[in-house]
Formats: C-alpha cells, sequence, structure tokens
C-alpha cells in the first residue's frame, strides 16, 4: 500500500485518510516515537480486496467490490465493522481499520483494528440480494477471519441480521458453530444484552463525564445531535431520560427539528418508528425545521456529531458556537477544524474515545460467546459505565499532565500503548 508520510499533502489522497494520518503523525512527533516503529503503525498488515458476484431477483448477475483491512493485531484480534455504502473504497476503509486499532487501544480492550465495506447501495438490493451479497462476502474473505484473528461486527447500513448471516456462513465453512466469528448478533444467537444501545450510551457516558470535569452537572444542559441513527438516537435518548438533559435538536438525512426550550423525543420517536426508512422528514410536531448546516452551528452547550465523517470543517469550524463536541460518528471534524476547534477552546471528545461503547460491549459479546456464558443487561450497563468512564479519567489525566486538548491525550494513550506491544512481542527481533 502507498501510504502517505509526513510529507505528503493533505490534498493529494483520500481526506479521512489524510486525516487519520495526520493524526498519527502528530502524535509520533508528541511521544518521539522511534520511526521504525512508526513506519509499522503507518502501515496496515492485511488487506484483500475481491470482486462479489451475486444472481440478483430477476437472474441478471451483478458485481459489486468488497475489502477488509486489518491494521494491526499487536494487541490481539483485529476487530473491525463491515460497512454498505455506495462510497466506500479502499482508502476509507484503511482510515477506519487504523482508528479501530487506536479506539480499542484508548479503552485498553485486548484487540487490534479492521474495517470492511462493500460498495452497494444497499437500498436498492431485496432482502434475498443482500443475504446473497452478505454470505458470498463471507465465504470470500474467509481465509483471513476467525474469532481469534479477525472478527466483524456491524457499521453503516448493516445490522444484526447482516451479521447473522455472515457468522453462519463462516460456521457452515468450519463445520462447527462459531458465534466469537462476529458481534452485533441477535442475541438468539449469541449477541450481547445492550448491544443496540452500546455506541450511543457509550457517548452519553462521555458527554456526562466531561460536563462534570468542566463543573457543571448534565440536569438541562442543551444538547443538539446531528444524525438520529442508531447512535444519536439513543444518546440523545438516554442524555434527556437518564440525565436530564435538554435535546434542542437532532437530524437525520431527511430533515433536521429545532426547539431552543427542547424536543418532545417521545412524539419524534413515535414519528420515527412508523415513518419510512425511520426518517424524521414530515414530522409535524412543536418543532422549527431546520438544516443540517444550521444544527452544527446552533447555540447549545453540546454538540454530538452522529452522522457520517467531515462534517465539522475548515469552513464552518470557526462558526460553532457549543462549548462541548462528542463525536458520535467516526470522523466527523477534519484535520483542519480540529486545529481551528483547538484554537478555540471548544473541549473535544475524539471519536476513538466519544463512540468506543459499541466496541467495549461488542468484546464482552466476544467473551460471551468464548464462555458460552451470558451477562443479563443490567450487568453489560454497568460493566460498560465502568470501563468508559475509567477511559475517559486516563484521557483527562493525560491531558492535564501533558497539557494537552482530549484528541491529543487519547491517541496519545492509544498509540503508546500499540507501541509498546509491538516492542514487547518482538516484531523487528533480529533473532527471527
Amino acid at each position: 500500500m502507498a501510504t502517505p508520510t509526513k510529507e505528503t499533502s493533505l490534498e493529494t489522497t483520500n481526506s479521512m485518510l489524510a486525516t487519520t494520518l495526520a493524526l498519527f503523525d502528530s502524535t509520533f512527533e508528541r511521544l518521539q516515537l522511534d520511526e521504525g516503529i512508526a513506519s509499522i503503525m503507518r502501515q496496515t498488515e492485511v488487506e484483500m480486496t475481491v470482486t462479489i458476484p451475486i444472481i440478483a431477483d430477476d437472474g441478471r448477475i451483478l458485481t459489486f467490490k468488497g475489502y477488509r483491512v486489518q491494521h494491526s493485531s499487536a494487541r490481539g484480534p483485529s476487530k473491525g465493522g463491515i460497512r454498505y455504502h455506495p462510497d466506500v473504497d479502499i482508502d476509507e476503509v484503511r482510515a477506519l481499520a487504523m482508528l479501530m486499532t487506536l479506539k480499542c487501544a484508548a479503552v485498553n480492550i485486548p484487540f487490534g483494528g479492521a474495517k470492511g465495506g462493500i460498495c452497494v447501495n444497499p437500498a436498492e438490493l431485496s432482502m434475498h440480494e443482500l443475504e446473497r451479497l452478505t454470505r458470498r462476502f463471507a465465504k470470500m474473505i474467509a481465509p483471513i477471519l476467525g474469532g481469534k484473528r479477525d472478527i466483524p461486527a456491524p457499521d453503516m447500513n448493516t445490522n444484526e441480521q447482516t451479521m447473522a448471516w455472515f457468522m453462519d456462513e463462516i460456521s457452515s465453512i468450519q463445520g462447527y458453530y462459531s458465534p466469537e466469528i462476529t458481534t452485533g448478533k441477535p442475541v438468539i444467537l449469541g449477541g450481547s444484552e445492550g448491544r443496540t444501545e452500546a455506541t450511543g450510551r457509550g457517548v452519553a457516558i462521555a458527554t456526562v463525564e466531561l460536563l462534570r470535569k468542566l463543573g457543571r452537572e448534565p440536569q438541562g444542559a442543551r444538547v443538539a445531535v446531528q444524525g438520529y441513527g442508531n447512535v444519536g438516537y439513543y444518546a440523545a435518548n438516554i442524555l434527556a431520560d437518564e440525565y436530564g438533559c435538554k435535546v434542542i435538536a437532532v437530524s437525520d438525512v431527511s430533515d433536521a427539528l429545532y426547539n431552543p426550550k427542547g424536543l418532545d423525543l417521545a412524539a419524534i420517536n413515535q414519528h420515527v418508528a412508523h415513518s419510512p426508512g425511520r426518517l424524521l422528514k414530515g414530522f409535524t410536531g412543536n418543532a422549527e425545521h431546520i438544516t443540517n448546516a444550521e444544527l452544527l452551528t446552533l447555540d447549545t452547550d453540546v454538540l454530538i456529531p452522529a452522522a457520517i465523517e467531515n462534517q465539522i470543517t475548515g469552513k464552518n469550524a470557526g462558526q460553532i458556537r457549543a462549548q462541548i463536541i462528542v463525536e458520535g460518528a467516526n470522523g466527523p471534524t477534519t484535520y483542519e477544524a480540529d486545529l481551528i476547534l483547538r484554537d478555540r477552546g471548544i473541549h473535544v471528545v475524539p471519536d476513538i474515545l466519544a463512540n468506543a461503547g459499541g466496541v467495549i460491549v461488542s468484546y464482552f459479546e466476544w467473551v460471551q460467546d468464548l464462555q458460552f456464558y451470558f451477562w443479563d443487561i443490567d450487568e453489560v450497563r454497568r460493566q460498560l459505565y465502568k470501563k468508559m468512564s475509567r477511559s475517559f479519567e486516563e484521557a483527562w489525566a493525560m491531558a492535564q499532565e501533558r497539557k494537552v486538548d482530549l484528541r491529543s491525550a487519547v491517541y496519545m494513550l492509544a498509540v503508546q500503548r500499540v507501541a509498546d506491544a509491538i516492542q514487547k512481542r518482538g516484531y523487528v527481533s533480529s533473532g527471527r
């Protein structure tokens, strides 16, 4: 793989990959990391690109491009989601795999990072076609998967049904039931209680932890959430119901709703539950209809970008009025925007910590599958809170000790843990 180095212009490559590598490089410099170790971490370990043929319902043969990238196995099996989206490409998957390595290290769970995806618009396929696509993809990348090698999970436009098909296909190849091969499965097939809400709950925990560090309780704090999919939905509702926050804005691809006095989330949830595609479009309750761009610059205490990458950029970072940003999405803030936010004194909980609740409960699911012993929802939530709050505390302590922002602190913790694992394992030992 031709990986950009520190001298590579951010404009010459995929923006998400460029942002990720820029963050890696700035962290390497802060830590004064050995250049050889840094070189290992800039590269991916394994990449697989496949062309996936399936027979459509009408008999046509359709082909799709699929990817699986393993960035690092230094700290344990590779772990990462599989997304279905028409814009998926190899650079995006590389970047997300790198971020997964750091995410797992940031919350100190024994996984490395991986990511996968298929360049497809799943809305254009029937359920039977999606099953054929998933099973064929699973079969094609099976040689690099395994419960102790690489463990997929749901991501954008994939879900527990996708993971059930995936697990069943790999199990049929192996000849025995292997629930640990994926996470995010239905509970009846070895999935964990609390997995669906986990990422959003982690975002909520990170939000509350930062509010308290800044000297205020969450009760009454104004929150705007961009993206009312799985992550944004649970983050908003948990913050409102369990912590007393006032959610003043939510959005999705179809609409954005705003009420400075607080939205009626119960009414919105009722609408979404019966809306085609579970969208906000058509909501007629007490809310002003604004744009996604306007939501990002609202006067609010907390902004949670939980939609897609590159939403806060150099063009709008100077207009952000929230004092706290908690990144529910992967890569919602560009490198240029992050520098602007840092200069303005806006506190940012980075994605690799803020949205790590999903991979933490995926880890819990994997542990339960290996033991064939399953926890109840209260135990999952208790362990998630313990892991998220401890990880936040470690990041906050690093930020205070090194006098850096939270993103820099989290990256320093994560990169150092991966680097230490590489050194201790002796990847470059002359004795081999």
